[in-house]
């Protein structure tokens, strides 16, 4: 008669009871916490939080769409350093470049440079074509005219701190 081997059967097990376990143990503690906390709800309490400011007007507002593209060429060059990082630990396998006998280092060390080359257009793309731009405002300066004459600010200032203005 042949014997069943259930060691994976028990190891599956185990894991089902530390997952079995893990949800009760949270589920404990939640409702362990509703029990004890108390309960106190007031207007300021309710209402949303928005980075330490009081939530004004409405939030379907105007956004800059630039803000997407930065996000979105943000996205693209993390998702580069997620493929480069795997890239680097099977570029170091002396295994693999032995056995190629140094075919292997050169291949994926252009591979590499194909992709991030790719990249690289992208991102030049995106700068030529005024994407990663932002509207400057022009800033102007006004000129306040004062209705006390200058004469009277140099005789307080000699008055109180010995120095006129022109010599500070």
């Amino acid at each position: 008669m042949n014997q069943v081997n259930n060691s994976q059967l028990s190891e599956f097990g185990i894991i089902f009871l530390f997952i079995i376990s893990g949800i009760f143990f949270a589920g404990l503690v939640m409702i362990v916490s509703k029990i004890l906390r108390p309960h106190r709800p007031n207007e300021e309490k309710l209402t949303s939080y928005e980075c330490g400011e009081e939530p004004v007007g409405n939030a379907w507002g105007q956004f800059n769409m630039r803000f997407y593209i930065i996000a979105l060429i943000f996205i693209l060059f993390e998702v580069e350093v997620v493929f480069l990082f795997p890239w680097a630990t099977v570029f170091a396998s002396k295994k693999l470049i032995a056995g190629t006998n140094g075919l292997w280092a050169w291949f994926s060390i252009t591979e590499m440079f194909i992709f991030i080359g790719i990249l690289a257009l992208g991102l030049a793309y995106a700068w030529a074509r005024g994407f990663l731009d932002w509207v400057k405002p022009n800033q102007e300066i006004e000129q306040f005219k004062s209705p006390v004459p200058k004469k009277l600010y140099e005789e307080f200032n000699t008055k109180y701190s010995g120095k006129t203005t022109i010599e500070r």
